[in-house]
């Protein structure tokens, strides 16, 4: 079967590999597409831990299950399904264990033709999405869910802002909190992100590199109950100052490093700071059960061939997409 493969740090090759076959518990499924992620491109880069090369990337996909291990039930065979790519989280809903891992590695990804995984992360494909949709929805599409509703708490009527609009997970929480009757807003360092956010029902937005943006956005609309952050660094003060008494930051990444904490305002404003990463089986079943009851539809920015993965990465490194790249494999 064909793959992309990372021979080393910024060699990807599309290449033969052996097809894979399923041990017990396990099923193969025929991709008919797959999505990038940042992990993705930080991997290739030599930014990640636990590097091995080669290794095949990838943590989003969606396909046909063509071959059942031992003691898969039959009932599986043919089925069109998601792949859940949060592995072995463990006992507690409130964190992952030691074993946690995310599908891409260590564990060969989604960026080939077809895939080995436990039928246990498997989920119906939701019929109202098509394959590209499908595809794009898992790491992102958990990662928003957990986020907005397991550690922020979100309800009806609160005001949230999602920072850096354009990318897989900030779209999500975009989509998954107007779904849930919140007032959303966003930020970006795109004039023209945020005009799109706006179409998919963003009230407004503010350009980061606006050195007053965050005093704007305090006159209006107001602080914010809930932000939704992945960049951390210089400019996190600034979301702090954003947030309303009792409000709740959550925060999945740090794209621009650790941020310098005005400690004062958190705790006279009894603000929350809530670390954030993929999620739960109970986080994944919650979230495919809300796609498909408020029908969302993933952003899907571009899609690439197989073949053209190199493009694909290329895009994302320079940060050139409103949504999640993709990789047709059918």
């Amino acid at each position: 079967m064909r793959a992309v493969q990372l021979l080393a740090v910024n060699q990807l090759a599309v290449v033969d590999v052996p097809e894979p076959s399923p041990v017990a518990g396990e099923v193969v499924v025929a991709l008919r597409a797959a999505a990038l992620n940042h992990r993705d491109v930080w991997i290739k880069a030599g930014q990640y831990a636990g590097l091995k090369w080669p290794c095949i990337p990838g943590s989003d996909g969606a396909g046909v299950v063509v071959a059942l291990g031992g003691g898969v039930d039959s009932s599986w065979l043919g089925r069109s399904v998601v792949i859940n790519p949060s592995f072995n989280w463990g006992d507690r809903q409130h964190s992952q264990g030691s074993d946690f891992s995310i599908l891409g590695l260590p564990r060969a990804g989604t960026l080939a033709e077809k895939i080995a995984v436990p039928v246990a992360q498997l989920a119906e494909k939701p019929v109202h999405l098509n394959w590209e949709e499908a595809a794009a929805l898992p790491l992102a599409g958990l990662t928003a869910y957990r986020a907005l509703f397991s550690r922020a708490k979100l309800l009806r009527g609160e005001r949230v802002l999602v920072s850096g609009i354009g990318g897989g997970v900030a779209l999500f929480a975009l989509q998954f909190a107007l779904a849930a009757g919140a007032e959303v807003w966003v930020t970006s360092g795109s004039s023209d992100k945020i005009a799109r956010a706006g179409l998919l029902g963003a009230k407004g937005g503010f350009n980061y590199r606006d050195e007053a943006w965050a005093a704007t956005a305090v006159k209006s609309p107001g602080q914010c109950d809930v932000v939704v952050d992945s960049a951390g660094g210089d400019g996190f003060g600034k979301l702090i100052d954003v947030t309303a008494s009792g409000g709740r930051i959550v925060f999945y990444g740090a794209t621009n490093g650790d941020a310098p904490l005005p400690v004062r305002k958190i705790f006279w404003r009894q603000i929350s700071l809530l670390g954030t990463t993929m999620g739960s089986p109970a986080d994944w079943a919650a979230m495919t059960a809300f796609v498909v009851a408020h029908q969302v539809r993933p952003v899907v920015s571009d899609v690439f061939p197989l073949a053209r993965a190199g493009e694909a990465f290329a895009l994302m490194e320079r940060a050139g997409q409103f949504g999640k790249i993709v990789l047709s494999l059918t």
